[in-house]
């Protein structure tokens, strides 16, 4: 009986980590650990909340132990945002220290050129390069 409970529960940690392999591989999960891009989510609010939190990142790879918002991960959520019809307007969650300045003015720079409705909320910081983005967002609101 020991032996038949052992091998139901080995052959169901095998399909377990079967499971875990097939979503590691998923391209889902691979577009998020590659490319920082997801789906943006089907909701039934029609404002969209993005984050920009931590250091932004751009160029130069930071040190994993700290917080950062890479900017090739914002950048492609700007535009999927532009182009839904259902999405009228976002709100920026901001807190952060600065970064990379040539992302930082990319991001300032996107959001500017919007025809969406965009307002910043800056919770924390909205130091060095994070202040470009502040004022720039606020005016469309």
């Amino acid at each position: 009986m020991a032996a038949k409970m052992l091998r139901r529960t080995i052959t169901a940690r095998k399909q377990l980590s079967s499971q875990v392999r097939q979503i590691r591989n998923s391209r889902q999960a691979s577009n998020i650990r590659e490319l920082g891009q997801v789906n943006i989510p089907e909701t039934k609010s029609n404002i969209h909340c993005l984050p920009i939190v931590g250091q932004i990142e751009g160029h130069m790879i930071i040190d994993p132990k700290n917080k950062t918002t890479k900017y090739e991960h914002i950048i492609p959520q700007l535009v999927a945002l532009e182009q839904n019809p259902e999405i009228e307007g976002i709100l920026f969650i901001l807190n952060t220290i600065g970064g990379d300045v040539e992302a930082g003015l990319a991001i300032a720079e996107m959001i500017a050129s919007m025809s969406k409705p965009t307002v910043s909320l800056v919770l924390g910081g909205g130091h060095s390069i994070g202040v470009p983005i502040e004022p720039i967002s606020l005016p469309t609101a």
